[in-house]
């Protein structure tokens, strides 16, 4: 599932960029947001008696995070070679492993250090540097994503979490983005909008979800650390984003810090 989860994002993604030759990014996070609320809340039909008031809480919480990473991430890639977003983005998941790693968790920092200084090459002066900041805005929100989705799979079964969480993101995008996408609407991008929507986050985020549940903390991050480069083919074979052999070793020393990291950071089982 979580494997399945991966490709499902990296191809949303992929799609995600070549819509914003229409509409903007924060547009186009807009219309997957807007579309995954309405599926969930439509398809799910959340009841308020199944919440507890510190899961409803947590739900909105995830829900929060949820659009600060897509509106984020979509506004790096605007900017950035998917590979590079993404490897970027996925500091904060490695922020997460190795906060709760054990022994020999300072060399995993190093190692992704390393590879973020090839994957931008300061040195040059030709990467974005807005589009960086994006990228590491995007991945903080993916580390509170990681850890809210944990609180929630903890306390609500199934896809209870994901029946509040995901409208709740559609509200934020729609008072953050929406008014980008307003002007540019036509049948054709809305029907774009709901397939992707379906593509990402609908699929993976509730594959997601179930997976954590199969799944120790290590495991699923050790899968996960794959998706940087997941996204680089992706980029190249869709995207024709050929990446140069600094930005290879770069996204080669950040998964290989995420896989270390989460095998030092498994999560301990909840009682």
């Amino acid at each position: 599932m979580a494997v399945v989860a991966m490709l499902c994002v990296q191809l949303g993604l992929a799609v995600s960029v070549g819509l914003l030759e229409r509409i903007p990014p924060e547009g186009v996070a807009w219309l997957r947001l807007a579309w995954a609320g309405v599926l969930f809340l439509v398809i799910l039909r959340p009841r308020p008696s199944a919440y507890t008031r510190s899961g409803l809480l947590a739900c909105v919480a995830l829900g929060v995070v949820t659009a600060g990473v897509t509106l984020l991430f979509m506004a790096a890639v605007a900017r950035l070679p998917l590979g590079t977003a993404s490897a970027l983005e996925f500091l904060g998941p490695l922020g997460v492993a190795v906060a709760r790693g054990r022994g020999g968790r300072k060399v995993w920092p190093a190692l992704a250090a390393v590879g973020v200084l090839l994957l931008t090459e300061p040195w040059h002066g030709t990467v974005d540097p807005l589009g960086v900041l994006y990228a590491l805005g995007a991945g903080a929100c993916w580390a509170g994503y990681i850890l809210l989705t944990q609180r929630v799979g903890d306390e609500l079964s199934g896809l209870h979490g994901l029946a509040v969480s995901m409208p709740v993101a559609g509200l934020v995008a729609t008072a953050i983005g929406g008014w980008a996408a307003f002007e540019h609407l036509s049948w054709q991008l809305l029907l774009a909008g709901l397939g992707l929507a379906l593509l990402l986050p609908v699929v993976p985020f509730a594959l997601e979800m179930l997976a954590l549940r199969r799944l120790t903390t290590s495991a699923f991050g050790t899968l996960m650390c794959l998706e940087p480069a997941m996204a680089l083919i992706i980029g190249l074979l869709a995207l024709h984003q050929i990446p140069g052999i600094a930005a290879v070793i770069g996204i080669a020393c950040v998964v290989v810090a995420g896989i270390g990291a989460e095998r030092t950071g498994a999560r301990t089982t909840p009682h």
